[in-house]
Order: C-alpha cells, then structure tokens, then sequence
C-alpha cells in the first residue's frame, strides 16, 4: 500500500472494516445455527461455520479496540 491517508480516512478505514466484519460475524452465526439444525452429515459444515464466525469475532473485538481503546474492558 502506498497510499498516504490522514487519520480521519485511516478511522473511516477502519470502521468500515469493522462493520463488514460485524455483517460477516452475523452471518457466519446464522450459518452455523442453520447448518446445526440439519442433519448430521452436515456437522463438519456447521464446525468450519463456527470457526469462521470466531474468527469474524477476533478481528471485531480488534477493530474496536483500535476505535474504542478500553472500552471493551469496561464491559467484562
């Protein structure tokens, strides 16, 4: 990237990323419930959607770390 961006388009960056990755925990989630419904040859889809959606959540927790330092301490 060589790019030059001030911190403004930097945190637009980035709260952009963080909501794409907020769509992408809910969908990875409503995945998971899905695919645990069905039947049971479907488990390895359902375990690999989970793993996905914890994923999602590691990076969202970052993101709003970097948006919002401490305030996820605050809320544990």
């Amino acid at each position: 990237m060589t790019d030059v961006v001030d911190s403004d388009e930097l945190l637009r960056r980035i709260q952009r990323a963080r909501a794409c990755a907020h769509e992408e925990l809910l969908a990875w989630r409503a995945r998971s419930a899905d695919l645990a419904r069905t039947d049971a040859d479907r488990a390895d889809d359902a375990t690999d959607a989970r793993t996905r959606g914890l994923a999602y959540e590691a990076v969202l927790k970052v993101l709003d770390e970097i948006v919002t330092p401490g305030r996820s301490a605050e809320s544990r």
